[in-house]
C-alpha cells in the first residue's frame, strides 16, 4: 500500500515556494521600465538651477568669444614686422584694455594690450610681457620670436552660434551654469522638483528627540532611516514630505497611502516590505493599486516593494525598502537613485551604480555570497581599500566610515591584492 500525503494543518505547516532571487540588473531594468519622465517645467533664474534638469536643450545665439582677444597681458603685433625690428625694437602706438576696441594697428608699431581685449585689425600675435624688453625710450623688442596666432582667442572658440550648449536632461552643475550665463541666459526651463512622500514602518522607532536614551522603552531604537533618506532625496533634487511613522492599522495606513498619492510623484517607505511578511503595508498599497514583491539577489538590501498607488487623475509610483539601516541605503542607492534620475527627467551616462574603478583590495573576503555583495570600504593613502570589519546590514558606522562599496560578484572570493570594482560614495550620493 502505497503511503498517502499528508495534507497540512496547524502542527504541520504548508511548505512555501519561494521565487529565485531577482539579479540586479534584471530588476533595475524591470524598475525603470515602469517610468515615464516628468515633462513639468518652470522657469527658474540661474542662482536657484544647481542641481536641476535642464528641461530643453539650451541653444547659444552667439559666439563666445564674440570676437578675436587677447588671451594674456603682453603686446599685439604683426609677427613679420615684430621679426624684422629685430633689436631695434618698435614703439607702442596704443593701449587696448578688456572692453574697448583700439584702431587698426600702425605700420612697425605695436599695441600694449591685456588679458579679454579685442584684437586690432593688423596684428596677427601677442606676445606675453615677459618675453619682451622694453628701452628708456619705450621701444618694445620681441625676445622669443612669435608665432601667428599665438596667445589669440579667436571668435567662437568655446560656443559657436547655433551650437547646443547644454542638453535637455542635463542634472546641472555649477560649470553648467556658468557656460550659460556666458551665452547670455538669465533663466532657464527645468523639470519641476518631484515630490516624495516619506513614510516609516515599525512600532518600535522613536524619534530623535522624543525621548531622551536613559528612557528609551525596552525593545525601541531611534529612527534613522528616514533621515539618510531624506537627505539622499534632497541631493537628487526631491521635495521630500515625512509623513513620519506608519500607524499600526490597516486603515489608517491605507489613510496615509491614499492622501500621500495624492499629491506626489512617490510614496517611499522603509521597512516591513520581506516577502511573505504580514504587515499593513502590503495589503494597503494592494487595496489602492498594485504591488510587486521582489527579492534582490544582493546583500545587504535582498528585500524591495515596487508598485503604483492609484488617484483620480493618475497614480503615484510605491517603493519599499528594507528596514536595516544600510541595506536600506544601499538599495537606495544602486534602484532608487536611478528610479529617481529617470523620473525627474535625467539623462543619464553612467552605469546602474554609477561610475567604477579598478582599486586593490587590501583585505581577504574568502567566504563571499550566493548574491551580488556590496562591502563597505575605504581607500588609503595609496589607493588600496580596507574592509570595515563588521559588514552586518545593521551597522551604520560601516557606512558612515566608508568611502565606497566594492561591487562584488556572487560568489566570488577576494584575496589581497585581488583588483576589485570600487564603487566611489562621492558619486553615488547625489
Amino acid at each position: 500500500m502505497s503511503e498517502q500525503p499528508i495534507p497540512p494543518t496547524s502542527q504541520t505547516p504548508a511548505v512555501r515556494s519561494f521565487k529565485p532571487l531577482k539579479p540586479l540588473d534584471v530588476a533595475l531594468a524591470e524598475l525603470l521600465a515602469t517610468v515615464t519622465p516628468c515633462h513639468d517645467v518652470e522657469m527658474v533664474d540661474l542662482a536657484d538651477a544647481d542641481g536641476r534638469v535642464l528641461a530643453r536643450d539650451a541653444v547659444s545665439a552667439l559666439d563666445v568669444p564674440g570676437f578675436d582677444n587677447s588671451s594674456m597681458d603682453g603686446y599685439a603685433v604683426c609677427v613679420a614686422e615684430a621679426a624684422a625690428a629685430s633689436e631695434q625694437g618698435l614703439p607702442v602706438s596704443q593701449r587696448i584694455p578688456a572692453g574697448h576696441f583700439g584702431a587698426p594697428l600702425a605700420s612697425e608699431t605695436v599695441a600694449r594690450i591685456f588679458t579679454g581685449a579685442p584684437i586690432p585689425e593688423h596684428a596677427d600675435a601677442v606676445v606675453m610681457q615677459e618675453e619682451c624688453a622694453v628701452d628708456e625710450l619705450g621701444r618694445v623688442t620681441v625676445v622669443v620670436p612669435a608665432r601667428v596666432g599665438q596667445n589669440i582667442r579667436r571668435r567662437g572658440e568655446d560656443v559657436g552660434q547655433g551650437t547646443c550648449v547644454v542638453a535637455a536632461g542635463t542634472r546641472l552643475r555649477p560649470d553648467h551654469i556658468g557656460l550659460l550665463a556666458s551665452i547670455g541666459q538669465a533663466s532657464i526651463p527645468v523639470v519641476r522638483r518631484l515630490r516624495v512622500a516619506l513614510m516609516s514602518t515599525g512600532d518600535e522607532l522613536i524619534l530623535p528627540g522624543q525621548v531622551a536614551p536613559a528612557d528609551l522603552p525596552p525593545g525601541a531604537i531611534y529612527s534613522s532611516n528616514a533621515f539618510f533618506l531624506a537627505h539622499l532625496l534632497k541631493r537628487l533634487g526631491c521635495e521630500v514630505h515625512d509623513f513620519g511613522n506608519l500607524p499600526d492599522s490597516l486603515e489608517a495606513t491605507k489613510h496615509a497611502f491614499r492622501e500621500a498619492a495624492q499629491n506626489h510623484d512617490l510614496v517611499l517607505t522603509s521597512g516591513g516590505v520581506s516577502v511573505g511578511e504580514e504587515d499593513h503595508v502590503k495589503p494597503a498599497v494592494q487595496s489602492l493599486g498594485q504591488l510587486d514583491l521582489w527579492s534582490i539577489a544582493i546583500k545587504p538590501g535582498k528585500p524591495f516593494a515596487h508598485g503604483r498607488l492609484d488617484r483620480a487623475d493618475g497614480a503615484a509610483h510605491f517603493i519599499g525598502l528594507p528596514g536595516n539601516p544600510v541595506s536600506s541605503f544601499v538599495t537606495f542607492l544602486v534602484l532608487v537613485r536611478p528610479f529617481i534620475q529617470k523620473l525627474s527627467g535625467q539623462v543619464r551616462a553612467e552605469g546602474p551604480v554609477g561610475e567604477a574603478l579598478q582599486l586593490t583590495a587590501n583585505f581577504d573576503w574568502p567566504k563571499p555570497d550566493k548574491r551580488r555583495e556590496f562591502l563597505r570600504v575605504r581607500r588609503d593613502a595609496t589607493g588600496q581599500l580596507h574592509l570595515f570589519a563588521n559588514q552586518s546590514s545593521g551597522v551604520l558606522t560601516s557606512v558612515a566610515w566608508a568611502d565606497g562599496l566594492v561591487d562584488n560578484p556572487p560568489g566570488q572570493a577576494i584575496a589581497k591584492g585581488d583588483t576589485v570594482t570600487f564603487l566611489p560614495l562621492s558619486n553615488l550620493l547625489g
